[in-house]
């Protein structure tokens, strides 16, 4: 697990990979990931990887079904906010029943389009494109 705020240039997808299977060996469940970055900046990626590394092979983009469903005997919610019009949306789907899962950990992509009904307490991963195989990764913490 990176120091919080840290940032790590990552160098290409090995790397990356690397960096997100250190990142979620260290999430415990409860835990909330909020990941920000252009299109195309690696957010799916970076969740992909993370949960790759702990044998989840079949993750895929939520963008139009909003929220994916993952087990390894640990649940894990995906979110993508990119879709959304309002925060309306979330609530119909249960968004509050997701929310008050402490047994499973969430990460949820572009939630800086929706922050007013993000936890206070997350990870936030910001991933901003350098070139086409290198990007930034900054870290932060909130409490």
């Amino acid at each position: 697990m990176p120091e919080f705020p840290s940032t790590i240039i990552s160098s290409n997808e090995e790397e990356t990979k690397s960096i997100a299977a250190d990142f979620i060996a260290a999430v415990k469940p409860g835990d909330r990931i909020v990941l920000n970055g252009n299109l195309g900046a690696g957010k799916t990626f970076f969740i992909k990887a993370a949960l790759s590394s702990l044998g989840i092979t079949n993750v895929n983009s939520p963008s139009f079904a909003i929220v994916n469903e993952y087990s390894d005997g640990n649940k894990f919610y995906h979110f993508d906010f990119y879709r959304l019009k309002n925060p309306q949306e979330l609530f119909d789907i249960g968004w509050l029943d997701y929310l008050n899962d402490n047994n499973a950990v969430m990460f949820v992509e572009w939630g800086n389009l929706m922050p007013s009904v993000l936890t206070v307490s997350r990870y936030e991963i910001n991933i901003n494109i350098i070139n086409d195989f290198k990007r930034e990764i900054i870290f932060l913490r909130y409490e």
